[in-house]
C-alpha cells in the first residue's frame, strides 16, 4: 500500500529573503512547514553566511526549478583585504596575512577592470561541486584538497560602491557558476595582499529581484494558509523566458495524454521548447518536433484532469 504523502498540494514559488547563519536547506524546510507543503525544493543554494534572494519551489514548481540554475545573478559583497581564509569568507580560519598597500578608488577600478567580462575561475574547495561522487566541502572538512579545473564564467558588471583603507564593497552581475568568494580572492591576489568576503547578499536571480522578497518571519506572521499561499508566484514564472504557445481543447487533450499534436508554432524551429497554455491556464512545456507540430516535454500533473 502506497504511503500517503503528508502535507497539502501547494504549488508556486516563494521569493525568500534568506537570513544569515542558516543553510538554504534549513530555510527551505522552515518555509515548507509554514506552508504545510507536500513537496518543496530550491533553485540553487546560498552559503549559510549569505543573505538575500532564494527562490523556493513548491509542488508542481519543482519540475521547472532547473531553469533558474542557468540564470544570471546579482550580488552585493564586502571584501576584506589583508587576510586569506581557508573558506574564502569570514567564517573560515585565517591562513595568510599580508600588509595592505595604500590605494584609492582609481587604483581599485584599474584592478577590477581585469575581472570584468569573461574570466577563468577555479572553483573553491568549500563548494557543493562533486569529485568522485563526494561534495568538495566534505573533502575540505577532512583536510583534503583535490585538483579542480578552471571554468569560464562572465562578470557582466562589477560596480564599486565604497572604498576603505582595508576593505571595499562591490555589486556584481555574473553568469551562472560564478563564485563571489573566489572573485574576491582573485582580486585580493591581484592587489598583492589577499582577501576574503565578510558579507554577501543576493539581490537578483533571473527574472526575480530583491524588491519582492519575503522573510520567514513575515511569512509566519500571515494569519492563515490562504494568506500564505497568496504570496506565492505562479508556477510558470520559472519559464517566462520561453516562447508561448496556445492550444485548443483537442490539441491540449492529446498533449496532456502523452501524444504529439498539431499546433501553430509560428517561427519556432524544431527542438525549441515552449510554454503551453489552454484558455490562459499553464499546462507545462512542449518541444517543437516539426513545423506546426509539438510533443509533450514536461507537463503539470494536473494538466490531464
Amino acid at each position: 500500500m502506497a504511503r500517503r504523502r503528508r502535507g497539502l498540494p501547494v504549488d508556486g514559488v516563494l521569493l525568500l529573503d534568506k537570513p544569515g547563519g542558516m543553510s538554504s536547506n534549513h530555510a527551505l524546510q522552515r518555509a515548507r512547514r509554514l506552508l504545510q507543503a507536500q513537496k518543496a525544493g530550491h533553485t540553487g543554494t546560498l552559503d549559510p553566511m549569505a543573505t538575500g534572494l532564494l527562490p523556493l519551489c513548491f509542488g508542481e514548481a519543482t519540475k521547472f526549478s532547473a531553469h533558474l540554475l542557468e540564470a544570471d545573478k546579482v550580488y552585493r559583497t564586502r571584501v576584506e583585504l589583508g587576510a586569506v581564509t581557508d573558506t574564502g569568507d569570514a567564517e573560515g580560519t585565517v591562513v595568510e596575512r599580508h600588509a595592505v598597500p595604500r590605494f584609492n578608488a582609481a587604483d581599485l577600478e584599474g584592478v577590477l577592470e581585469r575581472f570584468r567580462g569573461e574570466i577563468e575561475q577555479v572553483p573553491p574547495m568549500h563548494s557543493a561541486l562533486k569529485h568522485q561522487g563526494r561534495k568538495l566541502y566534505e573533502l575540505a572538512r577532512e583536510g583534503k584538497t583535490v585538483a579542480r579545473a578552471a571554468r569560464r564564467v562572465t562578470v557582466y558588471d562589477a560596480r564599486l560602491l565604497a572604498v576603505e583603507a582595508a576593505a571595499f564593497e562591490l555589486e556584481v552581475r555574473v553568469s551562472k557558476g560564478t563564485y563571489i568568494r573566489t572573485l574576491a580572492e582573485d582580486i585580493g591576489r591581484a592587489l598583492g595582499c589577499g582577501a576574503h568576503i565578510s558579507a554577501l547578499r543576493r539581490l537578483k536571480t533571473g527574472p526575480f529581484d530583491a524588491v519582492d522578497m519575503l522573510t520567514l518571519e513575515a511569512l509566519e506572521a500571515l494569519p492563515g494558509q490562504t494568506e500564505r499561499e497568496a504570496v506565492l508566484r505562479p508556477v510558470d514564472v520559472l519559464v517566462a523566458h520561453l516562447p508561448r504557445l496556445d492550444a485548443d481543447a483537442p490539441a491540449a487533450h492529446r498533449l496532456t495524454h502523452g501524444q504529439p499534436a498539431r499546433l501553430a508554432t509560428a517561427d519556432l524551429a524544431a527542438g525549441e521548447t515552449a510554454r503551453l497554455y489552454r484558455d490562459g491556464t499553464f499546462l507545462g512545456l512542449v518541444t517543437v518536433t516539426a513545423p506546426q507540430e509539438v510533443a509533450p516535454k514536461r507537463l503539470l500533473s494536473t494538466a490531464a484532469r
